[in-house]
């Protein structure tokens, strides 16, 4: 029993030196030196990081057939503002948390649509991520907000089974009650889809107003619209519409789906939302130091690797300088 009472005691004696050399060690570090470490950032923290002077371009890429290209790296993207070739310093293409409003058609020409513009809009909810954000604006005489923003997909679904299509049809009043609702965001990525079957008869703002507006906020509009065919779109307005919903989202760097069979819509509506989630963050300071609050245009080239197809590249036109 001796020896192992001799071993018990050496073992003690080795766990209070090395307690008392840590104690020693750790009175003598300078103060700055045993402040704790940061906390570590968060998923959202590490994608993008607020900076005011940080212009940041959403890019999707498409190839001849409009399918979705993954998988090109910093070094396949050019980009430029107003001619001038631009320092790509932020570059990324992850699935980050968004905040989409939702833009849906109740007027009467959409009664015989409504079923399914219903199911793709729920199919839209659907692919939604957990950090994701949701609102719901109608229209038809005018634009009513059906719920602010939420997580929580079934009640937007709630939501839409109670609505009925009836009156005209006021679609930029919708977009532009979206755009302002777009400003309560939390997330720094945010899209519009607007779910129409065209052209504007009964808004109070205009196309001006909402160009304007489109212009000013960093928010992607991507539409999908449920199109009579050419020979009964008799009246001026519903002629306009398809042209007026491409040129707001092609501004923004998204873009029109145009629906023949009513059938297609889920789909489409899937199509959009794995869009959204497969793009290329490009990130740069611009080389302009002026805070005039001019527009400046922004333009992406690709230079994919060899061997690839064409290439289409999405992206917002330009943007406001700060003042």
């Amino acid at each position: 029993m001796r020896p192992q009472a001799n071993q018990l005691t050496r073992l003690s004696t080795l766990l209070v030196a090395c307690a008392l050399f840590g104690t020693l060690a750790f009175a003598q570090k300078p103060r700055d030196l045993i402040t704790p470490p940061p906390p570590v950032p968060s998923r959202d923290d590490r994608t993008i990081r607020v900076d005011v002077d940080l212009v940041l371009v959403n890019v999707t890429v498409t190839d001849p057939y409009y399918r979705l290209v993954t998988g090109l790296e910093r070094e396949h993207f050019r980009v430029f503002e107003d001619k001038v070739e631009q320092e790509i310093i932020h570059f990324s293409s992850e699935d980050v948390p968004i905040s989409i409003g939702v833009i849906f058609d109740l007027s009467g020409s959409m009664s015989n649509k409504l079923d399914k513009a219903r199911l793709a809009a729920v199919q839209f909810f659907k692919t939604a991520n957990p950090q994701d954000e949701f609102f719901m604006v109608s229209f038809n005489d005018r634009a009513e907000l059906v719920s602010p923003f939420t997580s929580s997909v079934e009640e937007l679904q709630t939501r839409l089974m109670y609505t009925v299509a009836s009156g005209r049809t006021a679609l930029l009043d919708g977009i532009y009650l979206g755009l302002s609702q777009m400003k309560g965001a939390r997330n720094a990525k945010r899209a519009l889809l607007i779910i129409s079957d065209g052209g504007d008869n009964h808004s109070r703002f205009n196309e001006r107003d909402v160009r304007n507006f489109v212009r000013e906020s960093d928010v992607q509009l991507y539409a999908i619209g449920i199109y009579d065919p050419l020979s009964y779109r008799t009246q001026p307005e519903i002629r306009r519409g398809p042209v007026l919903l491409a040129e707001l989202t092609e501004m923004t760097g998204g873009r029109v789906f145009e629906v023949q069979d009513p059938n297609d819509l889920p789909d489409i509506a899937t199509k959009i939302s794995m869009e959204l989630r497969n793009q290329y963050v490009l990130g740069y300071r611009s080389s302009n130091r002026e805070r005039n609050g001019e527009w400046r245009k922004i333009r992406v080239k690709l230079e994919p690797p060899r061997g690839l197809p064409p290439l289409q590249a999405y992206y917002k036109t330009g943007y406001f300088a700060p003042k």
